[in-house]
């Protein structure tokens, strides 16, 4: 039994997977943070790329 807890104590697979999902997390709120702030000039932009796509459909009248 006491081979198994020093073999579990040294074993640090599981801790790549854990920092792999602080990183995620991490990045995670960077992103929210970042297009929170920018979220009405993200707006916009859709806005405008919508209305160029609105009218790119139609032919002009001859």
């Amino acid at each position: 039994m006491t081979k198994f807890i020093s073999r579990f104590a040294k074993d640090e697979s599981g801790a790549t997977a854990i920092e792999y999902g602080l990183i995620a997390a991490l990045v995670a709120v960077a992103l929210i943070g970042v297009l929170g702030t920018m979220s009405g000039k993200i707006s916009a932009l859709f806005g405008r790329i919508g209305t160029a796509l609105d009218g790119a459909g139609t032919t002009p009248k001859t």
